[in-house]
């Protein structure tokens, strides 16, 4: 069954062209030009994944994203203005999966759509592969790689798609660093760009969401010009 994307953009020659090269891709693409009926259709269980630009008339992208994050955990791709940092950074924060600066190649878009894809619903040899992976637990944190779920102190926790990835890498390297190029390759599918902060935001999201200690110890550690560290506190 293809992957059901629905485009929000009130750019309808741009909507064409990518209801065009994506079906023709293998997706299933739906159109709408409306923010708050965009939101409305996202919410509506008939897709798979969306994508939503930031600039939309009246309910802009943002107010869109919150919306659907409200009550879904759809995986959203944002498509935001070439050097505008500010709304990639926010609609990281708001819980976005990933985003796109415009103006962009299809095939781009195509690629950012199957990784972001990949995290969300892995297919039947990555579903078995994570049914054989067993649970993770380091300090107050478990991880169910098979059944996605992530508990802090036996209390489930919400999680976008790149946050559950980048959380089962850090805890699997917990008590080492893990580069921000390994994080970005294995949670977004793809290499950082020089300014590219997305990694940064998901982590900041995570260390919003488990709580920024565990066992007096700062749960995830920045390493300046390295990456991460996931704490391993001690036994006992």
């Amino acid at each position: 069954m293809p992957t059901r994307i629905l485009l929000i953009d009130d750019d309808t020659e741009l909507c064409e062209l990518l209801v065009e090269y994506l079906t023709k891709d293998g997706f299933s693409v739906a159109a709408r030009h409306d923010g708050t009926e965009g939101a409305q259709e996202a919410l509506s269980g008939n897709h798979s994944l969306v994508v939503l630009d930031v600039m939309l008339p009246g309910t802009n992208g943002l107010d869109v994203l919150r919306r659907i994050r409200a009550s879904s955990k759809i995986p959203v791709v944002m498509l935001t203005a070439r050097g505008d940092e500010v709304d990639r950074i926010v609609g990281l924060e708001l819980g976005a999966d990933d985003y796109l600066p415009k103006p962009f190649n299809p095939r781009e878009l195509a690629a950012r759509i199957r990784a972001v894809q990949r995290r969300s619903e892995p297919g039947e040899a990555g579903r078995e592969a994570a049914a054989g992976a067993g649970h993770l637990v380091v300090g107050d944190v478990e991880l169910d790689p098979g059944t996605r779920a992530v508990r802090r102190a036996g209390e489930f926790i919400e999680l976008t798609a790149v946050e559950f990835t980048l959380l089962e890498v850090l805890l699997r390297g917990a008590g080492r660093v893990v580069e921000r190029g390994e994080l970005a390759k294995k949670a977004l599918g793809r290499r950082l760009s020089p300014f590219d902060r997305s990694i940064d935001v998901h982590v900041s999201s995570l260390r919003k969401k488990l709580g920024h200690e565990v066992g007096g110890l700062e749960r995830i550690k920045t390493v300046r010009g390295v990456g991460y560290l996931y704490a391993r506190p001690s036994p006992g």
